[in-house]
């Protein structure tokens, strides 16, 4: 039998780490709100538990996957909460893209409880996840951190120590202010090929080979141009991480000029109603600005 792991939150990202742990060796106990989700960890084998609490118990390591870093304070300290299940020197990895001050402030709260912190958040869509193709980005104690080296080669295929605790949260902040550009732009060349009457397969094939090329292009691509907005990342998701950005421009001094237009461009992707679609579904406003009809909603 392997080791037991913990995890909370099951949801388009959790569910994948959680099955490459598994595929690892690991036995992974698993909590989420979601039910549904509960059961489908537990038919690829997962231990379905009823609490965060229980998620920790026995583990000598968790990883939190949840959408915002106020979720993961309430995951940690609420009722029936992982410290409720914690043994002392257990190791938290919180791979949610969190506020860098929210995980600089648990972190020390969690060294005073003698739980060791890591905020090591994933890059990466969940389809990638599902593939092992992920990188982890941690912040954290470097001993806390090679002790998470079984975890995290179990979950992604590279992963990096950042710094201390907050550092981990604003790398993945950053990579994903460089992937919204990459995006925004894709977007803006790909509907200027609409309007030029372009065959837009040919040409994305072309910008998919040419100097221009990012991963982010030979992943999102074919949504932005089929429509196809089945989630690998969401909408609402998206405009909490431009937020989360945005406030780090603020606090560090530095330009964010096209962080400011992502923001705006995700807000009216928002309201549109396209809040639970993947993250490219913003093409969708952009194609209305260009006096293209939009293709969902």
């Amino acid at each position: 039998m392997g080791e037991r792991v913990g995890i909370v939150g099951i949801g388009l990202m959790g569910s994948a780490l959680s099955a490459n742990l598994m595929q690892a060796g690991f036995e992974v106990q698993g909590y989420d709100v979601d039910g549904k989700r509960v059961d489908e960890f537990a038919d690829r084998g997962g231990i379905p538990v009823e609490s965060a609490a229980a998620a920790a118990k026995g583990a000598r390591w968790i990883v939190t996957s949840l959408p915002t870093s106020d979720i993961v304070r309430e995951a940690v300290f609420g009722e029936g909460g992982i410290l409720e299940g914690a043994e002392e020197g257990l190791l938290l990895a919180d791979s949610t893209t969190s506020r860098p001050e929210d995980s600089e402030r648990l972190g020390a709260e969690l060294a005073e409880r003698g739980i060791r912190f890591l905020d090591a958040a994933v890059s990466g869509t969940s389809t990638m996840a599902w593939k092992k193709d992920l990188i982890i980005i941690a912040g954290g104690a470097k001993e806390d951190f090679d002790a998470c080296r079984p975890y995290f080669e179990g979950m992604a295929r590279a992963a990096y120590h950042m710094g201390p605790v907050g550092s981990g949260a604003v790398s993945k902040l950053i990579i994903n202010l460089v992937l919204a550009g990459n995006r925004l732009a894709l977007a803006e060349g790909l509907i200027l090929g609409t309007k030029a009457g372009m065959e837009m397969n040919n040409l994305l094939a072309v910008l998919q080979d040419g100097a221009c090329s990012s991963k982010t292009m030979i992943d999102k691509g074919p949504k932005m141009i089929n429509a196809d907005y089945s989630p690998e990342g969401l909408v609402r998701i998206a405009l909490k991480d431009s937020r989360l950005m945005l406030e780090q421009g603020q606090r560090f001094g530095s330009p964010m000029l096209l962080t400011n237009v992502w923001s705006q461009v995700a807000q009216a992707a928002y309201q549109a109603g396209l809040a639970e679609k993947d993250s490219v579904a913003f093409y969708e406003v952009l194609r209305g600005m260009a006096g293209l009809e939009q293709r969902t909603g």
